[in-house]
Order: C-alpha cells, then sequence, then structure tokens
C-alpha cells in the first residue's frame, strides 16, 4: 500500500487502536504532515489467536481479525485524507504491539516521527508508551512525540 515516497518527506506514524487518546495522536500526526509537506502512515496490530484450536478455527478467528482491523483502518484513514488531502500509508500487522513496531521502524527507514497518543487514567500512559520512554526508547531512531489524550482538538490544534 506504501506508494513511492518524495526525497526528504517526513512521515509521521500513528499506532491505531481503538484507545481514546489514539484520535488526539491521528489528529496532532495529520495536522504536522499537512503543514510540513509530509505524509501519516498508520499500524494496526492485531493479536494472534489464542489457545490449542484445530487449523481451520485459527484461520477463521486470524480471517475476522482481519477484516476487523481493515474496517478500523479505514475509518481512521478516510479521517487522515480528510485532514490531510492524501491517503496514509498501511501496516496491519500481526503479534504484540510493541514488537511489531520495532520491527517496522527497522524496515521502514522512511518513517521519520513516531507519534503516540499518552492516556489520562489511572493505569498510566499506555504500553507502547511506558514500553518507548523507559528501555525500549533505546530501540528508536527517530523523534517520539507523546500527545496528551486529555488535549481537546482545539488544544491538538494549538500545538500542531
Amino acid at each position: 500500500m506504501n506508494e513511492q515516497l518524495k526525497s526528504g518527506e517526513r512521515v509521521f506514524l500513528v499506532v491505531v487502536d481503538e484507545s481514546p487518546e489514539m484520535r488526539n495522536a491521528l489528529r496532532y500526526a495529520c495536522r504536522r504532515a499537512k503543514r510540513t509537506g509530509g505524509r501519516v502512515a498508520m499500524l494496526y496490530v492485531m493479536d494472534p489467536p489464542e489457545g490449542q484450536q484445530w487449523g481451520s478455527v485459527v484461520e477463521l478467528m486470524r480471517e475476522e481479525a482481519r477484516q476487523q482491523a481493515e474496517t478500523a483502518v479505514a475509518r481512521y484513514a478516510d479521517e487522515a485524507v480528510s485532514m490531510t488531502g492524501q491517503p496514509p500509508s498501511i501496516y496491519i500487522r500481526e503479534g504484540k504491539s510493541r514488537d511489531e513496531l520495532a520491527k517496522l521502524l527497522a524496515e521502514d527507514r522512511s518513517i521519520s516521527v513516531l507519534v503516540l497518543g499518552s492516556a489520562s487514567g489511572s493505569d498510566g500512559p499506555g504500553p507502547l508508551v511506558t514500553a518507548f520512554t523507559g528501555k525500549a526508547g533505546g530501540q528508536l531512531r527517530i523523534p517520539l512525540t507523546i500527545v496528551p489524550g486529555v488535549l481537546t482538538e482545539a488544544e491538538v490544534d494549538a500545538i500542531s
């Protein structure tokens, strides 16, 4: 799904999930991409099927998860197009979010900024923010932007 990128074009990667804070990260990334002549990329990571099911059951579970992933990404891709005027690059993977994110960043050198939303609840900022601001942060070869989940759209607009 990736189109050839222009030389030097900034790519803002957002990890797409159903968390409320993800919407702020996506809005920030889209606005920054539009202002800087860059692009948005989206990563959706599906959980692998659990348990010891028969092969056909596992494949059915995997197919259903893929359909859910494509539906979610399509909805957010439409939002990205409306904010930036161009389609985002889309990556759908299966595994653990942190591992798949690290692999993608190692594989795709066109990605230049990782944008994550920080949860505002009592459970902490979220697993990816926690991981990449801790020990896993040493794996990053690009800047990490953390957008607080408590910001309003107007506040996100003011900082992007």
